[in-house]
């Protein structure tokens, strides 16, 4: 938290062009096409890293679809997750979060300028409608960023928690390749203790197609990915 506090601090001479910026090209997506939106958001994402002492190595890049919406599925450690997939993601991509985490200063801007989805969580209706909303977006040619395990813990130290069957729901739907997603200390950036320059590492795994798991229930789906996220995890860290 003091970092992320400290990294809007560096950056507050920037604050009344950037955000207003941030807020005009999400507020006019007609006039902005969704790789300019999605430029200025790696941009804002570059500025946020080298005022931090942040730096991000992306791993597996070549295990990306080359063509079609897919759903990235990573661990979750904190505040800088989806922010390292973005900028190690060269292709548009959206999010989605909580609805109750995303109305902070820069977040709300960020998944806006993205057009992400927020979730309510303790609502099933409205779940039910992001999830069909993302599969519909998926199916055509989208692609998002979905944390299963709903959540995370302060200070983590690079653990993985159970993944929640009902996050996969929307790549079924979509019959979409499902990207597993191996973290490693992002948790460092705003969800630690950590000071001084830190080295994050996004991992992109080889994807799951639909002909793969279609016969599989969602439980199972769940168990896979988190799996291989792990595995991955305790290949590199040990």
């Amino acid at each position: 938290m003091l970092r992320f506090l400290y990294v809007i601090i560096m950056n507050l001479f920037r604050a009344p062009y950037i955000i207003p910026k941030m807020r005009r090209e999400a507020a006019h997506p007609e006039r902005y096409t969704e790789e300019e939106r999605y430029n200025l958001a790696r941009h804002v994402i570059r500025l946020m890293k080298l005022s931090g002492k942040v730096h991000t190595k992306a791993y597996g890049t070549e295990n990306l679809p080359k063509e079609g919406g897919y759903i990235m599925y990573p661990n979750h450690q904190g505040k800088y997750d989806a922010l390292g997939i973005i900028h190690t993601h060269k292709l548009p991509c959206s999010v989605v979060m909580d609805k109750q985490k995303s109305n902070s200063i820069l977040v709300k801007e960020f998944v806006d300028l993205i057009q992400g989805k927020r979730l309510e969580k303790d609502n099933v209706r409205q779940a039910l409608t992001i999830i069909n909303e993302v599969a519909k977006d998926v199916a055509d040619g989208k692609r998002y960023i979905l944390f299963p395990e709903g959540g995370y813990e302060f200070n983590n130290k690079n653990t993985v928690n159970a993944f929640k069957a009902g996050s996969f729901k929307s790549a079924i739907k979509a019959k979409a390749p499902i990207v597993p997603v191996a973290l490693i200390d992002s948790y460092k950036i705003f969800n630690s203790f950590h000071f001084g320059k830190i080295t994050t590492q996004v991992h992109y795994l080889e994807p799951i197609y639909y002909e793969e798991y279609h016969t599989m229930k969602s439980n199972e789906i769940a168990l896979l990915v988190q799996n291989r996220i792990q595995k991955k995890i305790d290949a590199v860290i040990h």
